[in-house]
């Protein structure tokens, strides 16, 4: 299973970027996927969560910013931000688990669990 990360870059605060995440070789009837972000210096943590049966999750520091979609077609997750500020200045990773679901996908960022991606960098100037 391969995840690769793209979309990251800088933009100001209050801007909006839209990253991607295609998966290559995961296949699961009962599965989740999820974004998460480790900001310098903290723990990683989940931020949005999508499962097979479209049910998403979000943590409050998103919920209302931040959507999270997939194009189970193409093997893509997306994460559209919008309203971006500082403290949305991290790293993003994408994940995918088997028998999994959304709520189950952001108790832990633990990266035993699932397959995950090298990250892409997002920094929100003000």
């Amino acid at each position: 299973v391969q995840v690769k990360e793209s979309g990251g870059g800088s933009v100001q605060a209050g801007g909006s970027l839209r990253l991607s995440c295609q998966l290559s070789g995961f296949t699961a009837s009962t599965y989740s996927l999820g974004w998460f972000r480790q900001a310098p210096g903290r723990e990683r943590v989940g931020i949005a969560a999508i499962d097979n049966d479209g049910t998403t999750k979000y943590a409050d520091s998103v919920k209302g910013r931040f959507t999270i979609s997939e194009d189970s077609g193409k093997n893509i997750l997306y994460l559209q931000m919008d309203s971006l500020n500082a403290d949305d200045t991290a790293m993003y990773y994408c994940a995918a688990r088997v028998a999994s679901t959304a709520h189950m996908m952001l108790d832990t960022a633990d990266t035993d669990f699932g397959f995950w991606g090298q990250g892409t960098q997002v920094t929100v100037s003000s």
